[in-house]
């Protein structure tokens, strides 16, 4: 399965399939253990509830990859944050998510 957004989402987003107007997909792949959610393209803050809706709907334990994500912003960082410490597991991704997600947990307050 494969779940779009969309830069600019309005009443008639779900009908439009430029490229342009795409930053990232979802897309879900599951096996006899686990719910791999397999992250493309820019993560914002506006994705996060799609994203919630799909982790939470699993019976399995879900996987983030987060190979194909070239970039997020803070509040993104602060929930892959939760995610590291309570799950689900994050896989892939660049380096420097990492070191932004440590650097958060490092903040105090």
């Amino acid at each position: 399965m494969v779940y779009k957004w969309y830069r600019s989402c309005g009443i008639s987003c779900c009908h439009r399939s430029t490229t342009a107007q795409r930053t990232g997909k979802i897309e879900r792949e599951v096996d006899e253990r686990y719910t791999t959610l397999r992250l493309v393209g820019h993560l914002q803050a506006a994705h996060l509830e799609a994203l919630q809706a799909h982790m939470e709907g699993n019976d399995l334990s879900a996987v983030l990859d987060l190979n194909q994500v070239p970039l997020v912003d803070v509040e993104v960082v602060r929930f892959l944050g939760t995610c590291e410490t309570k799950g689900p597991e994050l896989l892939y991704g660049p380096p420097y998510i990492r070191e932004w997600i440590r650097r958060e947990q490092d903040r105090p307050g």
